[in-house]
């Protein structure tokens, strides 16, 4: 097994990490907020007394993301966070490593097989909160979740972006940030993937957000791309 031999903050995203390995080789990580806890099969490694978690971007769009120059990660420490689309949880947990003790994710998921894995990352991690809801539907779910200042979404929906912008208007601090992973072939498999990802971000526009970077998935995540964007309340 090849060892870390080093580890340094990213220069550019804030709470990420990048690891030296002994073939000179690079990985991405979170400092692990729950030492000795995997989610998902991640390698941990230890230096200078601290544990790390490898961050996999076959497995994490938000890692994609990174790795393809996002113009920046707006999530920080203490922030609180409604994330629509948690699944078993892989991406939630590297950003509870980020936002910390003191941060929120409250996590929607529709499907109870997979809140059931998700539940045991939220076991884990006290700044985990699980929501068995549909993102369609905020106002079944306002009473579980307070105002936000970062909205993240990965689902798997025609109208993803309308969700979103529904999703704002409930829970979304003006100037709150978007993280939105747009499935092309989720919402519409007639069309070309560039045709859906302008149509998605004119809803975005039109429902009050402010389009701050788009960078595309490929090679980790076929016709995706991952929007950041400001809110912007009337």
């Amino acid at each position: 097994m090849v060892e870390a031999v080093s580890v340094k903050e990213h220069s550019k995203y804030k709470g990420v990490y990048i690891i030296e390995l002994e073939d000179s080789s690079e990985r991405l990580a979170t400092k692990n907020m729950v030492p000795g806890n995997r989610v998902y099969g991640e390698r941990l490694h230890i230096i200078d007394g601290v544990e790390y978690r490898e961050w996999n971007a076959y497995r994490s769009k938000l890692a994609a993301g990174i790795l393809k120059g996002l113009e920046e990660l707006p999530v920080k420490e203490g922030d609180r966070i409604l994330y629509l689309g948690a699944a078993s949880g892989t991406t939630p947990s590297h950003i509870s490593d980020i936002i910390g003790p003191e941060g929120r994710l409250y996590g929607v998921e529709f499907a109870p097989r997979v809140m059931r894995e998700f539940l045991l990352v939220v076991e884990a991690r006290k700044n985990l909160f699980p929501i068995l809801g549909d993102a369609r539907f905020p106002e079944k779910y306002r009473h579980l979740v307070e105002g936000v200042n970062g909205l993240y979404a990965d689902i798997a929906q025609p109208e993803q972006a309308a969700i979103v912008v529904r999703n704002a208007k409930f829970f979304l601090e003006n100037n709150g940030y978007l993280l939105l992973a747009i499935k092309a072939r989720s919402v519409d498999v007639t069309m070309e993937p560039s045709e859906v990802y302008k149509r998605e971000i004119k809803t975005l526009q039109d429902g009050g957000f402010e389009i701050m970077d788009v960078v595309h998935l490929e090679p980790f995540d076929k016709d995706h791309a991952m929007v950041y964007a400001r809110y912007k309340r009337e």
